[in-house]
């Protein structure tokens, strides 16, 4: 399983009084705690350089859960990927670290890749779109996915 950014925002958040952020916070940290030793999880130096951005001491929540996490490398294959997946959903610029994440994650063989951005990444829109665009790379897509879908049964 490949950790998108948001997941570790939400795990190391104070709680929230916005009622649909602290109910994604409240899923996320289930999921931590429940469903999380139930996969290999990895992340990508993508996702510890977003972590590391903003609030120094939400900075440091999110880097001390990212530390023990195995890294997954960025490679030339998967930026190559990143820029396709990227053109395919005609994401702008601010959004291309969004196609970074599913690039590594395709290009790593990961079978799901975990988030709470429903805006580019966990989108059923957006979905066949980014599946084809693997595919067309020569990779198997992840499953995207939000953790409340990853809760068992």
């Amino acid at each position: 399983m490949y950790l998108e950014t948001s997941i570790v925002s939400y795990l190391a958040a104070r709680p929230s009084r916005d009622l649909v952020t602290a109910a994604r916070q409240q899923v996320t940290r289930e999921w931590w705690a429940r469903r999380r030793a139930s996969f290999v999880v990895y992340v990508s130096e993508a996702v510890v350089a977003e972590a590391r951005a903003g609030d120094r001491t939400a900075a440091t929540r999110r880097t001390e859960i990212l530390a023990e996490l195995p890294l997954l490398a960025i490679t030339p294959q998967a930026v190559q990927l990143a820029r396709a997946v990227a053109e395919a959903l005609q994401l702008p610029r601010r959004a291309a670290a969004d196609a970074v994440h599913i690039a590594i994650a395709a290009f790593h063989s990961i079978d799901f890749l975990l988030t709470w951005n429903s805006a580019h990444i966990a989108n059923a829109e957006l979905r066949p779109i980014v599946e084809q665009a693997c595919r067309d790379g020569g990779y198997t897509p992840p499953i995207l996915c939000t953790p409340d879908e990853l809760m068992g049964g």
